[in-house]
């Protein structure tokens, strides 16, 4: 009866030239309380669009006068309001890729599970009209986060899997979280996983649950990362991080819907909205055989890149007092104008996160409620920028040498968000030495400490 108060009197429209599926896919629908009409080729599913709004459409791929990407394309083209899914031949994930490029919000794979179709449709029909991702927390009126917010706006209203790409601390897990507040899964969980800081032994039983008994220490059934996420969203930050063992499974658990508990035989069916981050460029991994191809595609189907805070300076200032709103606590403490230049022309090679711990730290050491440029404190790491693109003349040589290792070890401290243990290793270079390099070339950490 749930069912019945949530979905009255919603129509969805069936486009398939297979009677035998048709019926099926209707009687499973009319016992969710929805009214149903049968297109049997594309002309046909374009003229009933023409003529009556839909709240859903389900389109095979494969029809006697065409595909059914061009009923997606017809839906998008002409802003129809109608979430539309495909129903693809089983293990034609380029065909769903497709159609989810397109505009598709979802797919189904032959032979459709009735579960996953209910599921499907109940995404669907609670999927927002309006997504107000620009009023929470993507602040700017440049070009480039206006299009960013275009885009979360739009996918928001998707389940197509979403990767979002742009350097360290631009903002990659806040579009993530915004994209997730603004869709159908808003109400549901949503799990945040560090690719990056899992052991490689322990990820398969971490992602996909285990069983009691399964090893050494398992005293108990536990579900994993998917089924915690089930109906809801799995964000993968640093999803280059992942061994190719792992990608392997992922992109079966992706694909297929379902997972095994390690230790068990069945297996667990799952919904869940992939949503996937990194600061490092996937198609050059793949391209260096670090990360499986298929996994790129499945995870990129629609990317968002997150640009960069030196690209949005006449945002700096409006980001600058966002963050100085949220951490002064109420106390009245303004930037002075030399302050807000000395933002605005500043390369914040740790982006939006420095930003807000150069806030931080100048909220610390400002006096009578002004930060001034002094407070700041942006001097070590302001030419890094500037001396990479012009490292200077070569002589004398032991200056240029040190320029050209600072440069390094900040680009290093960078990539890492100032983990200098996380830097060392990138640089192969003990913490000890690490240490020393930068008190000798005197670079300080993100909140100014030198040690």
């Amino acid at each position: 009866m749930g069912n019945n108060s949530r979905t009255n009197n919603r129509r969805v429209l069936l486009v398939d030239d297979e009677p035998d599926i048709l019926e099926l896919l209707e009687l499973a629908l009319r016992k969710m309380g929805l009214e149903v009409d049968r297109a049997a080729c594309v002309s046909e599913a374009l003229d009933r669009l023409a003529k009556r709004r839909y709240d859903l459409c389900l389109t095979d791929m494969r029809m006697p006068d065409g595909d059914g990407l061009q009923v997606v394309q017809h839906i998008v083209q002409r802003n129809l309001d109608v979430p539309v899914a495909v129903i693809t031949a089983h293990g034609n994930m380029e065909n769903a890729v497709t159609a989810l490029k397109a505009g598709a919000f979802d797919y189904l794979a032959k032979p459709v599970s009735l579960d996953q179709l209910r599921a499907l449709v109940k995404s669907a029909l609670t999927l927002p009209l309006v997504a107000a991702a620009s009023d929470r927390g993507l602040l700017g009126s440049s070009l480039a986060m206006q299009k960013v917010r275009e885009l979360i706006e739009r996918v928001a209203r998707s389940q197509a899997p979403v990767h979002i790409t742009g350097e360290s601390g631009s903002g990659k897990e806040l579009a993530a979280r915004l994209i997730v507040q603004s869709g159908s899964r808003s109400d549901k969980p949503v799990i945040a996983v560090n690719c990056g800081a899992i052991p490689e032994m322990l990820m398969e039983s971490e992602f996909f649950g285990y069983r009691k008994g399964a090893f050494t220490g398992a005293d108990k059934d536990r579900d994993g990362f998917f089924q915690a996420a089930d109906g809801g969203t799995l964000f993968l930050d640093e999803v280059a991080d992942l061994p190719l063992t792992m990608q392997v499974k992922l992109l079966r658990a992706i694909q297929e819907r379902r997972v095994r508990k390690v230790g068990a035989t069945a297996e667990d069916a799952v919904d869940t909205r992939i949503i996937s981050a990194t600061h490092r460029d996937l198609g050059e991994l793949v391209q260096q055989g670090k990360f499986r191809q298929d996994l790129y595609y499945r995870l990129n189907v629609i990317q968002i890149q997150m640009p960069p805070l030196r690209e949005l300076r006449e945002d700096i200032a409006a980001i600058a007092q966002q963050a100085l709103e949220r951490l002064r606590d109420g106390s009245p403490v303004r930037f002075s104008e030399e302050a807000l230049r000395a933002l605005r022309v500043y390369d914040f090679p740790g982006n939006v996160r420095e930003l807000e711990n150069v806030v931080e730290r100048a909220l610390a050491l400002c006096s009578n409620g002004l930060i001034t440029a002094e407070d700041l404190q942006l001097t070590p790491v302001a030419q890094s920028r500037n001396e990479s693109a012009e490292l200077g003349d070569k002589y004398p040589l032991p200056e240029y040498l040190d320029r050209v290792e600072r440069q390094a070890l900040l680009e290093a401290l960078q990539r890492t968000n100032f983990n200098r243990t996380a830097a060392a290793k990138l640089l192969g270079l003990t913490f000890r030495t690490m240490r020393y390099r930068m008190e000798r070339l005197g670079i300080k950490d993100a909140h100014g400490d030198a040690d």
